[in-house]
């Protein structure tokens, strides 16, 4: 699948952007263990524009978490073609339009999944930004703004049309947030209009390589990419990429192999941040890891470990719970 020049491969498995997740520091952990693609957190074009410091940081990216994407949000089409051209300077490989962001400070202010109530106002941001600035541009979105307007299918030629390397579709509405179960149906149908050459890349429960796999031959889309199914769980490239490979589940490692990549990303939120802010970041990922499920009376230990308010305390109870896998 190629993005304009970008070349990702056959079968891509694409890292999700969301916030407050993909760092710098876990975009490079998943490369490592063989994301294709990785996206930035979503960068706030208002507050971009502005020089706000916390958002320019976003916008950072290593020469070894490469290809990446920044992926930018906003309402205005002045200020989206403005931010994309900050974030072309900071060199990515590619820029992504978020027109798919759910959460009710975003969404219900017209940006993210808002577009999906003003589709003339999306497309013209989109045309806009894909003029301004000489790398790809793509757009990730959703199927619509609730069961009764499931726009997807038309909407996708539209964006075609203003100029977009590629398209990410999750597979809920607006209305749905990140309830019930994913909906493939019209990222495939997307997939097989013949007026798409674009490449479709499909989003939404991803969460084993035999997952991604029956979504590629079942849909037929160009690329997989993959949320919250990496939180706490950053092999899951790994794991996938040897299925797609071998048809065979990747054999598991040692627990104490797992534990230490917990260990790592641990480390490096606290070196990035400090300890406080590295200790409450890290928390997301040791709540959605599935790596402790199934330890027998785990609640005590659990909640103590997302309590934890040091470094040296976290990796105490790390210790612990390491003992019980000689």
């Amino acid at each position: 699948m190629k993005i304009g020049t970008v070349d990702l491969g056959e079968r891509p498995a694409l890292l999700a952007p969301m916030e407050d997740v993909t760092d710098i520091s876990f975009r490079q952990m998943c490369k490592r263990f063989g994301a294709d693609l990785a996206y930035t957190e979503f960068v706030s074009g208002d507050a971009l524009i502005r020089h706000v410091g916390r958002t320019e940081a976003k916008l950072a990216v290593a020469t070894e978490a490469r290809p990446v994407a920044i992926q930018i949000y906003g309402k205005d089409t002045d200020t989206m073609v403005e931010a994309a051209r900050l974030c072309e300077a900071a060199k990515p490989d590619l820029i992504d339009i978020n027109f798919g962001c759910p959460v009710k400070k975003i969404a219900c202010k017209g940006a993210g999944a808002g577009m999906l109530r003003d589709i003339p106002l999306m497309l013209r941001i989109t045309r806009e930004v894909v003029k301004a600035v000489r790398l790809p541009v793509t757009v990730k979105t959703r199927l619509g703004w609730d069961a009764a307007n499931l726009v997807i299918v038309e909407l996708a030629e539209r964006l075609q049309d203003c100029g977009i390397a590629a398209l990410s579709i999750h597979g809920r509405t607006r209305a749905q947030m990140y309830t019930g179960e994913a909906d493939w149906t019209l990222i495939g149908k997307v997939k097989s209009n013949p007026r798409i050459h674009i490449p479709i890349i499909g989003n939404g429960d991803i969460t084993s390589a035999e997952t991604c796999r029956e979504k590629f031959d079942t849909c037929g889309v160009d690329g997989v990419m993959i949320g919250r199914g990496s939180i706490g769980r950053p092999w899951i490239f790994e794991e996938i990429k040897h299925y797609l490979r071998t048809g065979n589940p990747l054999p598991p490692k040692p627990f104490a192999w797992y534990l230490d990549i917990l260990r790592r990303q641990a480390r490096q939120s606290v070196e990035r941040l400090d300890e406080r802010r590295g200790i409450l970041h890290i928390r997301r990922h040791l709540a959605a890891t599935p790596l402790f499920k199934g330890i027998p009376d785990f609640k005590p230990t659990r909640v103590a470990m997302l309590r934890a308010e040091t470094l040296d305390s976290l990796f105490e109870i790390f210790a612990r719970i390491e003992n019980l896998f000689p």
